[in-house]
């Protein structure tokens, strides 16, 4: 059975004093979880303060982006090793954000992936489609593109301890979520491309997220889907009695077996 995860997205938000505050108050609502991968993910400048205050707890600390380079002349980046050395277990990589308005390539974020592997980190890679490719039925062309990059620089081995996130980007930030079946139907075709690369059971094991959207209202519809593996999460990370009854309501329906 796959671990589902929740990962909270904090994005460019949240100063190294709110940081402290916002995952004091979390790791408070969620100590008794069991059964749920809880991972946040501050900014850069935040990492160290907060892997201290979460370290001997049950939340493990994630990054948002990463170079594929370990060191060099490349100002304002920062490296893997960098984030190993602050106690990250993840990262997130090709958030949809970042292909917009840094014009990351799916190449890039493949590069990106294999970068994190070689010292450890768990890459959430994410992949999704724009309302106009929705609207214009090109959702499966999109990521079946952005997915296949990936298979070039991932070996067997390394593939099943991917995760990925399936963001339609239209509900990102919008309080639009996506149809829960439908979500589930692309996950499900995520999946199918996992399996035809590299057989069925890799594709098994591999963690499948939703996000877009994603609140306490919403969860349970996502995370009852027979292929949704948890969720990325915005908005709703930002506030610690939101992000905890998003895992809450996880860790219900993993116990039912959903």
């Amino acid at each position: 059975m796959r671990i589902p995860v929740i990962a909270g997205n904090w994005k460019m938000n949240k100063t190294v004093r709110e940081s402290i505050a916002l995952v004091q108050e979390i790791k408070d609502l969620v100590r008794e979880v069991e059964g749920v991968e809880i991972v946040v993910c501050p900014p850069f400048t935040s990492l160290g303060a907060v892997g201290e205050a979460i370290k001997g707890t049950n939340l493990h600390l994630g990054a948002q982006n990463m170079h594929w380079e370990t060191k060099g002349a490349f100002t304002g980046e920062i490296s893997p090793l960098m984030l190993k050395d602050v106690s990250c277990e993840y990262v997130i990589l090709g958030h949809s954000e970042r292909r917009e308005y840094f014009r990351e390539t799916s190449e890039e974020v493949a590069k990106k992936v294999r970068a994190a592997f070689a010292v450890n980190l768990i890459p959430i890679v994410c992949v999704g489609e724009n309302l106009a490719e929705r609207e214009s039925n090109n959702t499966e062309k999109i990521i079946e593109e952005e997915i296949k990059v990936l298979f070039l620089e991932t070996e067997v081995t390394l593939a099943r301890r991917m995760i990925i996130a399936y963001e339609p980007i239209w509900a990102i930030g919008t309080g639009r979520s996506a149809n829960p079946e439908e979500a589930n139907l692309t996950i499900k075709f995520i999946r199918e491309l996992f399996s035809s690369q590299y057989g069925r059971e890799v594709a098994s094991e591999v963690k499948i997220l939703y996000g877009g959207s994603v609140s306490p209202e919403n969860i349970k519809e996502f995370i009852e889907e027979s292929d949704i593996d948890g969720a990325l999460v915005g908005g709703a990370s930002l506030k610690a009695l939101s992000f905890s009854q998003i895992v809450k309501a996880t860790q219900i329906s993993n116990r039912l077996g959903n």
